[in-house]
C-alpha cells in the first residue's frame, strides 16, 4: 500500500473532536456490560447458563474486527475517508440493536441481539483505534489513545448509571412484571441509542482525513488485492507476520480480559448474593443489586476518564510498559479485594482500583502497538490485536462457569478471585514487553554527546 502524508502535530480540540464518537460507544458498551448478564437471568437463565450466553459478544469481535479492519484500509473517498463511513454505518447498526434488545421476550431471542448489539459497535469501535495512528505522529499517540480513555469513562460512566438514574431521578420502575426487563432498563437503553448514534456522528462530521500520499499508487494496489481469497490469503499471512512486539503484548491481554470479562459477567449475581442476600432474579432485591452495580462501574469508568490523562505523564518517567504494570498490578488487588467486602458503599473502594487497570488498559498497549505497525496495515493489524481481547473472552465463557459451578458451589464471588488473580500476572508479563518507541534515557544522553561533538 502507498504511504499516507506527513502528519503534523494537531490542536487539542482537533485530537477531542476526533474521540467523541467514544464517548458514544462507551455508552453502548457500558449498557451492555452491566446489564446484559441482569437481563439474562431476567428472562430466566440460570447462573451456569450466563457466560455461554455471553459467548456471542467475544465471537463477533473475532470475526469482525478484522475484516473491518482490513476493509477500513482499503477504503477512501473524498469525503467520507477511510475510516469514518465504518464509523457511521456501526453507529446506525448499533442504535437499532439498543433500542430492540430491552424488548426481548425469551432468552434465546436476547442472546442473539447481543450478537447483533456487538457486531454493530465493534464496526464502529475497530477503526477509532487505528484512526489515532492514521492522524497522530507519535509523539502524541498516548495523548491521543489517552483522550479515547477519558471519553470511554465518561461514556461509559452514563451508560452505566442510566437505569439507576432513570429509577431515582426519573422515578420509572426498576421491578420486574411478568418475568420481562424493568422499564427503567428499557428507557435507558433508549436514551443509549440516541446518544450513541449523536457522538459517533460529531466526530464523523467535524474530522477529516489524509489521502493517500499518491492516490493513483494507492488505487493500484488496491486492485492488485481485490477479490475475495485474496483477501483472506493476505489476512492470513499478516497474522502469520506479526510484529514481535504485538506478540509479546498479546499475552498481557490475555490475561487482562479474563479479569475484566469474569467481572462483567458475575459482579451483578456476585454483589446479589453477597450483599443483598438472593440470588433470585425475579426479587426487586436483585433488581436492586443490578442497579447498584451500575453505580459500581461507572465508578471504575469514571475514575478511568480523569485517570487516563496522568498516564501519558508516568510513562515520560518509567516508561510505558512499566506504567501499564503498575496499574494492572493495583487493578488485580482490587478486583480481589470485592471478595472480602460486604458492604455496598464500601465496594466503591476497589473501583477505583479497578478504574486506573482500566484506563490503562484502553491506552497503554495501543500506544506501544501504534509504534511497532506499519502505517499502511494499521486498521488490520489493530482489528487483529483485537483477537487478544476476545480470545480470552470466549476461553472465560467456556471455562468461568464450569469452575464456579464444580468448585465453588455456584457463589458467584469468587470469579472476582479468578478475575484478580488473572489480572496480577497480566502485570507481571509487562516486564517482557518491548516498546519500539521507547529509547533508554542513557541511549539518549550518548547520541546527543556524539552530536556535540
Amino acid at each position: 500500500m502507498a504511504s499516507f502524508v506527513h502528519k503534523p502535530r494537531l490542536r487539542f480540540w482537533h485530537i477531542w473532536n476526533m474521540s467523541v464518537g467514544f464517548f458514544g460507544i462507551q455508552i453502548g458498551f457500558a449498557l451492555q456490560n452491566a446489564n446484559v448478564s441482569r437481563i439474562f437471568q431476567t428472562l430466566g437463565a440460570s447462573i451456569e447458563q450466563i457466560p455461554l450466553l455471553w459467548l456471542a459478544a467475544p465471537v463477533t469481535g473475532l470475526l469482525v474486527q478484522p475484516i473491518v479492519g482490513y476493509l477500513s484500509d482499503r477504503t477512501w473517498h473524498p469525503y467520507w475517508g477511510r475510516r469514518r463511513p465504518f464509523f457511521f454505518v456501526g453507529s446506525l447498526l448499533a442504535a437499532a440493536a439498543l433500542m430492540v434488545m430491552p424488548n426481548t421476550q425469551a432468552v434465546w431471542q436476547a442472546a442473539v441481539m447481543l450478537w447483533l448489539l456487538d457486531a454493530s459497535i465493534n464496526i464502529s469501535m475497530e477503526p477509532f483505534r487505528a484512526f489515532v495512528g492514521d492522524m497522530l505522529p507519535s509523539e502524541q499517540r498516548t495523548l491521543g489513545f489517552a483522550m479515547q480513555t477519558f471519553f470511554i469513562g465518561l461514556g461509559a460512566v452514563l451508560g452505566s448509571q442510566l437505569p439507576y438514574l432513570m429509577t431515582h431521578l426519573g422515578g420509572i420502575s426498576n421491578a420486574v412484571v411478568n418475568a420481562q426487563v424493568p422499564l427503567s432498563v428499557k428507557y435507558a437503553f433508549y436514551v443509549g441509542a440516541v446518544c450513541f448514534f449523536a457522538a459517533v456522528s460529531w466526530t464523523v462530521f467535524t474530522t477529516r482525513e489524509y489521502p493517500p500520499a499518491d492516490l493513483e499508487a494507492w488505487r493500484r494496489q488496491k486492485r492488485q488485492t481485490r477479490g475475495l481469497i485474496r483477501s483472506f490469503i493476505e489476512i492470513g499471512r499478516g497474522i502469520a507476520h506479526m510484529p514481535k512486539t504485538m506478540l509479546q503484548l498479546a499475552v498481557v491481554q490475555f490475561f487482562t480480559w479474563i479479569a475484566f470479562f469474569a467481572m462483567w459477567i458475575y459482579t451483578t449475581p456476585a454483589v446479589a448474593q453477597q450483599v443483598y442476600h438472593t440470588t433470585d432474579a425475579q426479587t426487586q432485591a436483585f433488581q436492586d443489586a443490578g442497579d447498584w452495580v451500575g453505580v459500581l462501574f461507572s465508578v471504575y469508568n469514571g475514575a478511568s476518564a480523569f485517570l487516563a490523562f496522568l498516564l501519558p505523564v508516568i510513562a515520560r518517567h518509567i516508561r510505558r510498559t512499566h506504567t501499564h504494570l503498575v496499574a494492572l498490578a493495583i487493578g488485580g488487588i482490587g478486583l480481589s479485594s470485592i471478595f472480602f467486602i460486604q458492604d455496598r458503599w464500601l465496594l466503591l473502594i476497589p473501583m477505583l482500583a479497578i478504574g486506573l487497570a482500566w484506563a490503562s488498559t484502553l491506552t497503554m498497549p495501543y500506544a506501544i502497538l501504534a509504534g511497532a505497525l506499519p502505517p499502511e496495515k494499521m486498521g488490520f493489524y489493530m482489528g487483529v490485536f483485537n483477537f487478544f481481547i476476545v480470545i480470552p473472552q470466549i476461553v472465560a465463557a467456556l471455562i468461568l462457569g464450569v469452575l464456579i459451578q464444580v468448585f465453588f458451589d455456584n457463589q458467584s464471588i469468587y470469579a472476582m478471585l479468578l478475575g484478580g488473580g488473572s489480572m496480577l500476572i497480566a502485570a507481571v508479563m509487562n516486564l517482557w514487553v518491548q516498546d519500539a518507541d521507547d529509547v533508554p534515557i542513557a541511549t539518549v544522553a550518548s547520541v546527543d554527546a556524539a552530536g556535540d561533538r
